[in-house]
């Protein structure tokens, strides 16, 4: 019988990490924090074609390759099933259909091995992954988290409670990377090519902050922004003049992600905080992570930021955050059901 109160807590698990949210089919798996492996299969390909993710062709995919992604991060780890300690998932957030398809597979192996099953939030793994390229790191900090679906700066006060100092009150900072992509008639995704595509031009065009000035709260707006590129390249059309579309990209670069390194050092800096780290997709951005380096040098702040290719969408932050979790002895029962979203203070 599988029960979830029964489980030995070891002090370096083998965890495996599976994540589904979107268009990535990833395993990882780790030894305390130790990453052993880690595979991406990625459907962004296929989605490219419809300049942006189907929900239905991102859950076939997924049913098409976490097999297949489970039984080589495990081979590539130098363990086997019968070694795993825990199996973490992704329960949410994300496209339901996707996450159903990663969040079975975790139920059917966690139950068949008989070991815990650990269900974790998509955003606290984003924030978790920090942890694999600095064994030493031990809250407090002061995190940034950039990603499609949220931006907001955080206090990491423990392993598990966070503290949001401010956030955004409508886009988040990769929502606007993907509509400004589609304004400038780029493919998918969005972020990656106007990164690109700024690294060739200017930012002199003037463009609204992404910042809420005159609030009481720390708050982003990227709704502004948006619109106002937009209008720019809209405006110009009907004058009949060229744009350069790189010296666009580059000064919306600068518009959306300026306020977020700025604010980011200075609440480290009021909190009296030593170390600063970033998540999230849009923490894979040269120019965030120049920027990011720059100032928290200035600022004399340790500055902890996870390869380009454990910001975006991974399960090695999965199972990072699954070791958290697992020592907290957090274990979720075979009725866990996954969540399209999640309220970031919910994190």
């Amino acid at each position: 019988m599988y029960d979830k109160l029964n489980f030995t807590i070891k002090e370096n698990p083998v965890i495996l990490g599976i994540e589904s949210s979107c268009d990535e089919t990833a395993a990882a798996v780790i030894r305390g924090r130790k990453l052993l492996s880690s595979v991406i299969i990625s459907s962004a390909e296929e989605q490219a074609k419809y300049g942006g993710v189907v929900p239905e062709i991102a859950s076939r995919a997924h049913t098409d390759a976490v097999d297949e992604a489970v039984i080589r991060a495990v081979k590539e780890a130098g363990v086997s099933f019968k070694e795993l300690d825990a199996v973490a998932v992704t329960y949410g957030a994300g496209l339901l259909g996707a996450l159903l398809v990663g969040l079975s597979f975790a139920k059917s192996l966690a139950y068949s091995l008989n070991i815990p099953l650990i269900g974790v939030n998509h955003i606290r793994g984003h924030l978790a992954a920090a942890y694999l390229c600095d064994g030493e790191l031990k809250p407090p900090y002061v995190t940034l988290l950039a990603s499609g679906g949220h931006t907001a700066i955080l206090h990491t006060k423990t392993y598990t409670r966070f503290e949001v100092l401010g956030s955004t009150c409508d886009d988040a900072a990769g929502e606007a990377f993907d509509k400004v992509a589609r304004i400038l008639g780029l493919p998918y995704p969005g972020g990656p090519n106007v990164q690109r595509l700024a690294e060739n031009g200017n930012a002199n065009i003037q463009l609204p902050q992404a910042l809420v000035k005159n609030s009481d709260r720390m708050q982003f707006s990227y709704s502004g922004l948006k619109t106002a590129v937009m209008n720019y390249c809209h405006n110009a059309g009907q004058r009949g003049e060229k744009i350069n579309p790189a010296d666009v990209a580059a000064s919306f670069q600068v518009s959306a992600l300026e306020p977020l390194v700025r604010k980011t050092v200075e609440c480290a800096k009021k909190l009296g905080a030593d170390t600063v780290t970033a998540g999230g997709g849009v923490a894979a951005n040269g120019y965030l992570r120049a920027r990011l380096f720059e100032e928290c040098k200035k600022a004399n702040l340790k500055l902890i930021l996870p390869e380009k290719k454990y910001c975006t969408d991974n399960a090695a932050m999965i199972a990072a955050e699954g070791l958290i979790q697992y020592r907290e002895g957090n274990f979720a029962s075979l009725d866990l059901n996954a969540c399209a979203q999640i309220p970031l203070n919910n994190i």
